[in-house]
């Protein structure tokens, strides 16, 4: 989603005021640069303060936050300013960095979108803490159910947004974690501009109503080897989520919802950092009928990634299978730049037979600047492509998955 913030997971680099040593290469890199030494070279000044270290000292916080102005096929231009905070609480080689992302934008389209994501780990990684809120005020096209929708059957939805979803997970074993959350995903104010012409929408046949509410509690598996939740090198990521909604916690229904996603990242040979990134993420309705607005759909991921190249909603159906791969590579081996191709595929399940028979692919190149070479936050600009004409720019702060 173009202004979302987006930060995943990885090993902490290391770079100093000196030349740094690959030891796997026996080969010199060059010092590491960010945007913020760029500027002190232009302004010939010393701009914020630390030591030029990416060294491990608890509770010291680096910020990183970019204004844009950006363009996607789903708000048309939008002005975000996008922000990320990590820090360490603990010294330990292995432990993983902390961080809470958040971004303000409005769009052309007149929408508002507030997301506040946090990741916060205890010393020793024994307990993390998730959160996941967002606002979102939001008038958007959708275009039907199932495999075979058609972006000309484009029905204006108008409505307002809040989810709340906290979770508390516990280290059962080295990287490996249980969780209990709750969840909350609050839609009103919901109008139909409908196709005219006394057409059914699918929203219509599905069920339309002016308001829902999903909620109820969350169980959590985790497995996780990554180390920096913002710039993924190395490692693998197993996210297995189990969510009933249940009318005795205030749902509007009884629905169960199961999420599978895995992610790996390989580093390849080289001289450069490249790396070979991996992503599957899939969403399963086990039972029950969910609300139209809470299917799982292209782009509504925890940070709006799914199926770069197709514009948000683009498909929706009561199941979404996904898979991506992107391959990471420098273009300058101090850091400040560097770039990624990606390929994906998505599909969603046909309704109301649940029946999956046209796959939708997407591909797409960006471009990757270092804002903070302390954290390994780079600015991501992407540009998707998919079939039948679709296509979109993507903003982020750290990679997209």
């Amino acid at each position: 989603m173009a202004g979302s913030v987006h930060a995943q997971t990885a090993a902490p680099g290391k770079s100093g005021s000196a030349a740094s040593t690959d030891k796997s290469k026996g080969l010199n890199t060059p010092e590491q640069r960010d945007i913020v030494d760029v500027l002190k070279k232009v302004f010939h000044r010393k701009i914020g303060a630390g030591p030029d270290s990416i060294e491990k000292k608890p509770g010291k916080l680096h910020l990183s936050a970019i204004p844009a102005v950006a363009y996607s096929l789903m708000t048309r231009t939008v002005v975000v300013v996008a922000a990320n905070g990590a820090l360490y609480t603990d010294d330990a080689p292995n432990a993983n960095l902390s961080l809470i992302n958040t971004s303000l934008a409005y769009t052309q389209n007149n929408q508002i979108i507030f997301p506040i994501h946090t990741s916060f780990w205890t010393p020793g990684n024994k307990y993390n803490l998730l959160g996941d809120w967002r606002f979102y005020s939001y008038p958007q096209y959708t275009y039907g159910l199932g495999g075979h929708s058609s972006i000309a059957d484009a029905d204006l939805l108008n409505y307002n947004f809040i989810t709340i979803r906290e979770t508390v997970q516990r280290r059962i074993a080295p990287d490996l974690f249980l969780g209990l959350g709750y969840n909350m995903d609050y839609h009103w104010g919901i109008t139909e501009a409908g196709l005219g012409d006394g057409v059914l929408t699918d929203f219509d046949k599905y069920g339309k109503t002016e308001k829902s509410v999903s909620t109820g509690p969350s169980l959590k598996l985790l497995y996780d080897t990554r180390r920096n939740p913002i710039n993924p090198v190395v490692g693998s990521y197993l996210n297995i989520v189990y969510r009933p909604n249940l009318t005795l916690m205030g749902s509007d229904r009884n629905w169960q919802y199961l999420l599978l996603e895995y992610r790996k990242y390989l580093r390849l040979p080289g001289v450069v950092k490249n790396i070979l990134a991996i992503w599957s993420y899939n969403c399963i309705t086990l039972s029950g009928v969910p609300p139209y607005l809470d299917l799982p759909s292209t782009a509504w991921d925890e940070f709006n990634n799914v199926g770069r190249g197709y514009i948000q909603s683009r498909f929706r159906g009561t199941n979404l299978l996904y898979l991506e791969a992107e391959y990471r590579f420098a273009i300058l081996l101090d850091g400040l730049l560097g770039g990624v191709v990606f390929m994906n595929a998505q599909c969603v399940s046909n309704w109301p037979s649940n029946s999956f028979d046209t796959i939708w692919p997407g591909a797409g190149l960006g471009l990757r600047i270092k804002v903070n070479k302390h954290s390994n936050t780079n600015m991501a600009i992407d540009y998707g492509f998919g079939l039948q004409g679709s296509n979109g720019l993507y903003f982020g702060l750290g990679e997209m998955f």
